[in-house]
């Protein structure tokens, strides 16, 4: 498949900063925990953590982060001929959080897609949309985004909740991310070398699992979210290192010629342990989730956006994401061009 293009990249983080110690104080534990735990430092949310206001939406999220990546591309909204957004935390499940997205942006007579996902979605969408631009389409949008704040029972006791619920209260954070795809080399002139997106489950218990449930569904079936953190400690590592090197050789590339590693954004303690096993000590970190929290579908552009700023002509970015849920591989290789 033919190269397309990230022509501009945009991010949206809701509210201000929300630091350990202030979440320490509204969950009942303590900052040092969540410093040694999880090593990440802030996070956002569009939820007030005093008062419970509920100060935005994340289709307003992506709105936001979409207007920035067609600004930064130099495109109109009439230049769009497609949106695809990725997120695990839609606003309602009818309508989709996509076309409201699509309306927010003033974009109609298009067409429009929703997928469900955690944190691989961001590449999925990717990969769908160029695939969309092998076809008869110039331009398009792909968003990522999710807002878990709503996952939050701040009531009290919550610091008495086993570690496999706690641990998401401390690990995430909301905010939405974009790119504008092109079929021709334009603003950003990322060229898009390779992508993957490789479900590796088969027979696997699920690392993670979030719930829905409807008006009948009572009693509830367990919590609504779960990690399994042991088993992704153990085996997310292990997937980034087989999907870089898939990665290598999509793109005919040796480790060397890698200028920029994005990693899997898990946490900032599992970051670390990322890199050590994928040992690419050439390339340049590129990590944001010590201060934005895990943003899910919106942190691989939130990633992207701080490579379109460094990059130069000829330097090379290689991307990962991992899915804890039902264990997904994904990754992106760039190049400036």
């Amino acid at each position: 498949m033919s190269s397309v293009f990230i022509a501009g990249t945009g991010t949206a983080l809701p509210g201000e900063p929300v630091d350990n110690e202030t979440l320490g104080r509204a969950l009942g534990v303590s900052a040092e925990w969540m410093d040694v735990f999880v090593g990440t430092r802030f996070r956002h949310f569009a939820r007030d953590l005093d008062t419970g206001e509920v100060r935005g939406s994340l289709a307003g999220l992506c709105a936001r982060a979409a207007g920035e990546a067609l600004d930064r591309a130099g495109l109109d909204p009439a230049d769009v001929d497609f949106l695809v957004l990725a997120t695990a935390t839609p606003d309602r499940l009818l309508p989709t959080t996509a076309t409201e997205v699509a309306d927010l942006l003033g974009l109609g007579h298009l067409p429009v897609y929703q997928l469900q996902a955690g944190c691989s979605g961001a590449l999925q969408a990717l990969r769908l949309g160029r695939s969309l631009l092998a076809g008869d389409a110039a331009a398009g949008l792909v968003i990522g985004g999710d807002v878990t704040h709503r996952h939050l029972d701040l009531r009290p006791g919550a610091a008495r909740r086993p570690p496999a619920e706690l641990v998401n209260y401390v690990l995430f954070g909301d905010g939405a991310g974009a790119a504008a795809l092109t079929a021709e080399p334009l603003g950003d002139r990322l060229a898009v070398r390779a992508v993957l997106n490789r479900f590796s489950g088969q027979g696997r218990a699920p690392g993670q699992v979030v719930n829905w449930y409807g008006a009948s569904a009572t009693p509830r079936e367990g919590p609504a979210v779960t990690e399994d953190y042991k088993a992704i400690e153990e085996s997310v590592p292990e997937m980034a290192a087989v999907a870089l090197w898939e990665m290598l050789e999509l793109a005919g590339w040796e480790p060397g010629d890698v200028d920029y590693l994005l990693p899997p954004q898990l946490s900032r303690n599992m970051t670390r342990r990322i890199l050590d096993r994928l040992a690419l000590p050439a390339a340049r970190e590129i990590s944001c989730v010590t201060d934005t929290g895990n943003t899910g579908n919106a942190l691989p552009f939130h990633q992207l956006d701080r490579v379109a700023e460094q990059a130069r002509p000829g330097e090379r970015a290689l991307a990962l994401a991992v899915e804890s849920s039902k264990w997904i591989s994904t990754g992106v290789c760039l190049e400036k061009v």
